[in-house]
């Protein structure tokens, strides 16, 4: 559960984070980076593909300005993963509805 969120933080389950990081159903992975910085590409997801999420939501930043390619979304949803995209704030609440429903992934770009 994400307990909080603010630009450059984020709360979950009572620990503190302040780097990007990806939820997974049995773990976070606190050390995720982009090849790109701001422009999500396929490599960056390698280990989120590998799991098969029915969903995967992914946070932008406060301010939502990492980009998700088309090809790659269109790519994600030829895989059969559904794909949310929304600013971090709002991925965040998104995340907390649907992870106890479905297999979700939330990927989370936690500044800009």
């Amino acid at each position: 559960m994400i307990e909080n969120y603010g630009f450059g933080k984020i709360l979950i389950n009572g620990k503190k984070y302040n780097s990007d990081l990806i939820i997974f159903k049995d773990s976070i992975d606190d050390s995720w980076w982009r090849k790109e910085g701001h422009n999500l590409c396929i490599d960056d997801i390698k280990e989120i593909i590998n799991k098969k999420p029915d969903i995967l939501i992914i946070g932008t930043g406060n301010f939502g300005l990492m980009k998700v390619p088309l090809e790659l979304l269109k790519k994600l949803e030829s895989m059969g993963i559904e794909v949310i995209i929304k600013k971090t704030k709002d991925a965040c609440d998104e995340y907390n509805t649907l992870h106890q429903k479905k297999n979700v992934v939330g990927a989370f770009h936690l500044t800009c």
